[in-house]
């Protein structure tokens, strides 16, 4: 009797240490959720920051002071970018990384008020949301280091910080630095309108400054000894504009001129035109791109001038995946999406006519949109793409702005900027924790992801950056 007791108690403490060391969602949910007020303050840090591309000095000390404190060990100024940074926990198999950008955008300062007021501060804004990601993530990237150290369980966490999404590229120097080769799986999530886990492609972008030289003169006495810069320009924008008829119907190219001139009566001897090339193939991008560097070459040759082009980034467009896809999915629905207060809820609806949408959309943000696969990319671009290629790859999106606002403008900068932002903030950092969590308890899961990575990649793959060989552009917000 003696025996049959000791044997029933032993077997009552395995399955007591067995039960400790499964992740519980609730208690995950839980420990998130008393952290909210102190993840709120580091986002609205960030925001306030609104540091741009490469600039993100203080934004990027935060979330590494946090994630040290939390026991984290931190790789910085990885893959030759000053604010880049590795923070690892743990050791042994699955190795699990974790995305977190901090980046804003010029030109779209504002307020935390639902009408369009810019701050006077500064003159950038996280129009992006990427205050909100990095915090989010960190959040993450710690509960799921408790977890780790509570069960003792084996498994490696790695944050990455990831400086320059906005044209920047700083993913693409850290996987062709090799920072990913050793990671097993990588989450990551965007800011957004709604609440969705998508197996989704993006589009691929490749991106140049055209730089036109020629010959300064008086416009007026002298206009036969100039040669004008701005014509180089204005003639490959008429040429570029011209190509749009003859490239496949899901291409993409934008440009802006950076530099015309200084003044009418002087030919200018230098101008300058920002094009991004974009397509849901990479290939492609590739190809076009070469199409828009001969119009720039006729140009220069048509004006009389000399044209050079410094390619700025290049990116691949995401690989989904569909098994890490899934989890992500079923993890969100656990989580559930963002509810307003009453005073959220005022705000929203004095935001919402500034575009136009009615009060019937603003319960979207408590809805999770149904799960689905988007091979082919539509809408913006990221440098998540180069990654997913390298390593299987599984992102959401959380309703961190009021439904209907556009990424990339004053309406989400100011929603950023309030507890709708923090509320969205927190249902990815959720997400994220419980999400890394299974996966770090199933190693099916992730031979399975690998293996769908291989077949939509191909066998012959072999990775090799849109941007070249150029050293990150540090100085390209400047």
């Amino acid at each position: 009797m003696k025996q049959k007791l000791l044997l029933a108690g032993i077997l009552l403490c395995q399955f007591s240490l067995l039960v400790a060391q499964k992740h519980k969602p609730d208690e995950v949910i839980n420990s998130l959720d008393q952290q909210t007020g102190h993840y709120g303050e580091m986002a609205q840090q960030i925001w306030t920051y609104a540091e741009l591309g490469y600039q993100e000095e203080k934004s990027s000390a935060l979330l590494q002071e946090e994630l040290q404190q939390a026991g984290f060990t931190l790789e910085t100024g990885v893959a030759g970018i000053p604010t880049a940074f590795v923070a690892t926990y743990g050791q042994g198999s699955p190795v699990i990384g974790i995305l977190a950008e901090f980046d804003a955008l010029p030109g779209v300062s504002q307020q935390a008020v639902p009408r369009p007021e810019p701050r006077d501060d500064v003159r950038a804004g996280h129009a992006c949301g990427h205050h909100l990601f990095g915090v989010a993530s960190t959040a993450a990237g710690i509960a799921v280091k408790d977890w780790l150290q509570k069960s003792g369980k084996s498994g490696t966490i790695k944050l990455f910080g990831t400086p320059a999404e906005e044209g920047g590229a700083g993913k693409v120097y850290m996987v062709r630095e090799g920072l990913f080769n050793d990671v097993d799986v990588v989450l990551h999530w965007h800011p957004s309108s709604s609440n969705s886990a998508h197996a989704a492609s993006s589009l691929s972008n490749k991106s140049a400054k055209f730089r036109f030289y020629g010959t300064a003169s008086h416009a007026a006495s002298a206009p036969q000894n100039g040669r004008s810069a701005l014509d180089g320009v204005e003639a490959m924008n008429h040429m570029v504009n011209m190509l749009r008829e003859h490239v496949p119907m899901e291409s993409r190219i934008h440009y802006v001129i950076t530099r015309g001139g200084e003044a009418p009566n002087v030919v200018p001897a230098f101008s300058e035109a920002f094009y991004y090339v974009r397509h849901p193939e990479m290939q492609q991008v590739r190809d076009l791109f070469e199409r828009v560097v001969l119009a720039a070459q006729g140009a220069a040759l048509g004006t009389g001038t000399r044209m050079e082009y410094e390619v700025i980034h290049g990116l691949y467009n995401i690989l989904p995946n569909e098994t890490l896809g899934r989890v992500m999915h079923n993890n969100l629905v656990k989580v559930g999406g963002v509810q307003y207060d009453m005073k959220e809820l005022e705000f929203a609806k004095e935001l919402i006519t500034s575009y136009g949408a009615t009060e019937d959309t603003l319960r979207s943000s408590e809805r999770i949109t149904p799960f689905k696969v988007v091979t082919r990319g539509t809408g913006g671009s990221t440098d998540v793409g180069d990654v997913s290629w390298m390593v299987p790859t599984a992102g959401m999106r959380a309703a961190t702005w009021v439904p209907g606002t556009s990424a990339h403008s004053w309406q989400a900068v100011a929603a950023g900027g309030t507890s709708i932002g923090t509320k969205g903030m927190m249902v990815a950092a959720k997400t994220l924790a419980l999400t890394a969590l299974e996966i770090m308890q199933d190693q099916k899961l992730v031979q399975k992801a690998k293996q769908e990575l291989l077949r939509r990649r191909g066998t012959d793959f072999k990775y090799d950056a849109l941007l070249g060989d150029r050293q990150p552009p540090l100085d390209y917000r400047q």
